[in-house]
């Protein structure tokens, strides 16, 4: 007689081993077929600390790259990198600001709070690396950010590096604790905006509120702006209005400048907000600041000295190159990939403008990289100085005097440009992006040093990362690979990483290791190698010190309490 249902499973449940192979079979199976049949994506091989990364789009292969790069095993080579720095910080310089990383010493150069720390939590959390990340949280409960009367704090600096931190930790961790902090540090430094412009003071002691003025007696446009940022996403998670109001007074002062060009002079009179220095600073750089190299074809940015008197040509450039200055090709790479062109605010920004951009970022980026490949420890320098063609000089006679009458420079790249499309595109790139090979001899480079120091900077790899990620050429992968390994090879002590002397010569190692180098090169390089969007670029910006902050929206209850339009 054969046995019944009811009957068979008494039976198995009776008999433990003989149903204990067919449900482990049941439960490999489901799980081997778990994310076919429900359309899962396969497990990450890395951690992504935010909640549900996004995966970025099919991307176009482009060139000779190879398809069979292990790039997760990168951004673990990274990781570690970090932790050797990060570990030779706990060990010989814990709590002081940076760490000395030839002799194991330390150093207190960012007002004493540890600036290390603070710089490196938001990275800690993205790599995963959650026990130092708390256990910096703990030491950074305790601090009262307090200076002796002596001593300042220099207002952008604690700005972009220390509240930025933690208001970028507490954004992805939700830690009240960084929250409580930041709400502290912030009200601390408010004293430095208080002058008659608003524009922010160099230095401010956060204990007595008593300020000072920077080595130029003036402030410096970019450092009195790059608050922004930070400010007002304080004043947004904690309600308090001084830090909007604070902030977007010297936005104010900017809006009431009446400069109408775009060009904004790098320095300004802190008390009536008028500019006080006759070095500009563009916002129409395109137009004004790109230049060629006129044999090897680079493309570079460079400052200009304005000269009110000469109509012909006011900016007059240095052809000075900064690494500083390469952190440019991203800027203009997300402004390509983020204008709406339906936006009527942005309705300058056609097609045209974009195509333009977009050549300008990869023309840069490729002259950076070069700055890089081409030297002998394939680091870049701080500094060069370009190689042009005299601007022509004309003569002319007005009623018997003679005059000189300077011509536009020589290598303007937007004035190459327009000739490149009134000859009708002849090459099939435009000025400024062929890609030429590296020279390793120094005199066919097209430029001399100015500063030969590579002080382990971010710039050039933020711009390849930003570049990857909304072009998806993966030929920025690896050139940020190959630098990567210049680093490894040269900068790396037994310590930690050391700014490199002479990058064209044998290596002499410079006694630092700034906090950037944890807060941005190498995250910048962990991002460039980990394929998971972990930080989506069009819900988070990075701030100057690399550390991201969410893309926010202003209640309603906001926009009328501080008269957001």
């Amino acid at each position: 007689m054969r046995p019944s249902f009811s009957q068979i499973i008494r039976l198995w449940v009776s008999k433990p081993i003989r149903w204990v192979p067919p449900l482990l079979s049941f439960i490999f199976i489901f799980w081997f077929f778990w994310p076919s049949l429900f359309h899962i994506p396969p497990p990450h091989r890395h951690h992504a600390p935010i909640g549900h990364p996004h995966r970025p789009p099919s991307r176009p292969w482009h060139g000779d790259v190879d398809l069979d790069i292990n790039w997760p095993s990168r951004a673990s080579e990274v990781k570690k990198a970090f932790i050797h720095a990060y570990e030779g910080y706990k060990k010989y310089a814990w709590r002081a600001d940076e760490l000395k990383p030839v002799r194991a010493e330390q150093v207190n150069n960012f007002n004493g709070w540890g600036v290390t720390m603070y710089d490196a939590l938001d990275t800690m959390w993205i790599m995963g690396l959650k026990d130092d990340f708390n256990e910096a949280v703990d030491v950074i409960a305790e601090e009262d950010f307090e200076l002796s009367p002596s001593d300042f704090a220099p207002f952008f600096e604690t700005v972009i590096r220390y509240l930025g931190g933690l208001l970028s930790a507490y954004a992805l961790s939700g830690n009240t604790i960084l929250l409580q902090k930041a709400d502290q540090l912030g009200h601390a430094l408010l004293p430095a905006f208080e002058t008659p412009s608003g524009l922010p003071m160099f230095a401010v002691n956060t204990l007595t509120g008593t300020t000072r003025g920077g080595w130029t007696g003036s402030t410096l446009w970019a450092e009195a702006l790059s608050n922004q940022m930070e400010y007002k996403y304080l004043a947004h998670l904690t309600g308090k209005r001084e830090y909007f109001e604070k902030t977007e007074r010297a936005m104010k002062a900017m809006y009431d400048s009446n400069i109408t060009d775009g060009i904004f002079p790098t320095q300004w009179n802190t008390n009536r907000a008028t500019p006080s220095s006759n070095v500009q600073a563009s916002t129409s750089i395109i137009q004004n600041l790109l230049y060629i190299s006129p044999d090897r074809d680079l493309l570079y940015v460079t400052d200009t000295t304005f000269d009110p008197s000469n109509k012909t040509i006011p900016h007059v450039p240095s052809h000075r190159f900064e690494h500083l200055s390469c952190f440019l090709p991203g800027l203009l790479a997300l402004g390509v990939n983020t204008l709406n062109f339906d936006d009527p605010d942005v309705s300058w920004f056609d097609k045209e403008q974009r195509e333009l951009h977009l050549w300008a970022a990869q023309g840069l980026a490729y002259a950076c990289w070069l700055s890089y490949a081409d030297q002998k420890t394939g680091l870049g320098p701080d500094e060069m100085y370009m190689l042009y063609t005299p601007s022509e000089v004309l003569t002319e006679t007005t009623n018997g005097r003679v005059s000189t009458v300077p011509q536009r420079p020589k290598g303007l790249w937007i004035d190459l440009v327009d000739e490149w499309k009134r000859l009708g595109k002849p090459h099939r790139r435009p000025p400024g992006l062929r890609e030429v090979p590296s020279e390793p001899i120094s005199s066919r480079r097209g430029y001399t040093h100015g500063k030969s120091s590579y002080l382990l900077r971010p710039e050039t790899i933020e711009s390849f990362y930003i570049l990857w990620r909304t072009t998806g050429d993966e030929r920025w992968r690896d050139r940020g690979w190959a630098i990567f390994e210049a680093i490894e090879r040269h900068a790396k002590t037994e310590y930690g990483y050391a700014s490199v002397l002479a990058v064209d010569k044998t290596p002499v190692l410079k006694d630092e290791m700034p906090s950037y180098f944890l807060a941005e090169t190498l995250k910048y390089l962990y991002l460039l190698f980990t394929d998971e969007e972990i930080i989506p670029l069009d819900k988070w910006v990075f701030n100057t010190e690399a550390h991201p902050l969410p893309i926010f929206e202003w209640t309603d209850e906001e926009k009328e309490v501080y008269g957001i339009n």
